[in-house]
């Protein structure tokens, strides 16, 4: 990360107020990481609008994702945060209307348009942000994309996704901070593991550290064994990376345990972080990844169980944190004008549930991290997220 400047903390100043907005009903409660549901749901409450507004005193913001279909679980979850933020907000001002993407994401882009909105919020994947591009960029509205694909971000489509070579370069730093030199991966094969062999490949160089080896596999335990095998063909090394999700990082850990440099750090990425059961694999002990802190995603999780009855899904943070954002920007927005692009690249950054962001001027959002150690039975931060850029 950068060192924080000055100015850089004034501008965090000026934005803190919205994070402190999710202590305005407390929680008791913990809740478990990703999208487990409690026992006892609750009816979900009606979207924030029924239809469009018919004055011209509120900012039309559309909200695009999926409501129908294999993704609808995901999609009501930022729905949900969407109105959630929007009444802790008490964001008077602003009128939201959702558009399900399930439906055919050009076809809710074009309604979206039509509607007179000014900014786009969503959609969730990537291959939806290229076609709802397609249809905002010529009317000049700007898309706030929950998408983690950085190919896709720039010419006004911003990226509220966390970015996982974002993550890499945090832990290796932090590996390389604590002595470790030598550096290994097993990656899967696919667009996934090709980006994340190429992000610790340059972590790995910037930090003066040596790449050993990486070896790919396929996502079953006989292929797993045969790449950690691989691993220590060209020489011992201090740390692996296993750039994959928490199911697959507790199948692997043992292979690494048994085939691999036995005294091995093993390394992780943010998709870790929504991963509850890794805590309770003995290979997974002693284990970093780096992610965004948990701390007022906790607080927001018990708000949004006890509202709607169940466990949000981890990445609904991203929908409570795009209205945090553009409620602090449209107190400075005349109803009826462009949305004011250029507040967005703010190099003091936002804060918000998942703390400390920007964007970059390719549209990338670049986020403060920290680092986490898998312990016998939790998650304890071994170096905390610095507070500002």
């Amino acid at each position: 990360m950068e060192p924080t400047i000055q100015s850089g903390r004034r501008s965090l100043l000026k934005y803190a107020g919205l994070a402190s907005i999710i202590f305005l009903a407390g929680c008791e409660t913990m809740v478990p990481r990703g999208g487990e549901r409690a026992p006892t749901p609750t009816p979900t409450p009606p979207p924030v609008t029924s239809g469009l507004p018919t004055d011209q005193t509120h900012h039309r913001i559309a909200l695009l994702v999926p409501l129908s279909g294999k993704n609808a679980g995901v999609g009501q979850s930022l729905a949900n945060a969407t109105t959630m933020a929007l009444l802790d907000t008490k964001a008077g001002n602003i009128r939201m209307t959702n558009y399900d993407t399930a439906k055919g994401a050009t076809v809710a882009a074009r309604k979206a348009i039509a509607d007179g909105n000014k900014l786009v919020i969503g959609p969730l994947l990537s291959d939806n942000v290229v076609a709802v591009a397609n249809i905002a960029r010529p009317a000049g509205v700007p898309i706030l994309s929950f998408s983690n694909d950085a190919g896709v971000a720039g010419n006004n489509v911003f990226l509220l996704g966390h970015i996982p070579s974002q993550s890499i370069d945090r832990v290796v730093s932090y590996a390389k901070s604590k002595g470790m030199s030598r550096f290994a991966a097993l990656v899967p094969n696919g667009v996934y593991g090709q980006r994340a062999s190429s992000a610790l490949l340059r972590s790995v160089k910037d930090v003066g550290g040596t790449v050993v080896s990486i070896q790919n596999f396929s996502r079953d335990s006989r292929s797993v064994e045969a790449a950690t095998k691989k691993l220590s063909e060209n020489g011992d090394f201090d740390a692996v990376l296993l750039a994959d999700n928490g199911t697959m990082a507790i199948k692997a850990a043992p292979f690494i345990r048994k085939n691999a440099s036995g005294s091995a750090k093993i390394l992780g990425t943010d998709l870790w972080n929504t991963s509850s059961n890794l805590a309770g694999s003995p290979a997974m002990r002693g284990a970093w990844f780096a992610s965004v802190s948990d701390g007022l995603y906790r607080q927001y999780a018990g708000k949004y169980r006890s509202r709607y009855g169940r466990a949000p899904f981890r990445l609904s943070s991203l929908g409570y944190d795009s209205v945090l954002l553009t409620v602090k920007v449209a107190q400075n927005w005349e109803v009826g004008t462009p949305f004011p692009i250029e507040q967005l690249t703010d190099s003091g950054g936002f804060i918000g549930l998942d703390g400390v962001f920007r964007f970059r001027r390719n549209g990338v959002s670049e986020r403060a991290l920290e680092v986490q150690e898998i312990k016998s039975g939790s998650f304890t931060v071994v170096d905390a997220a610095p507070k500002g850029f």
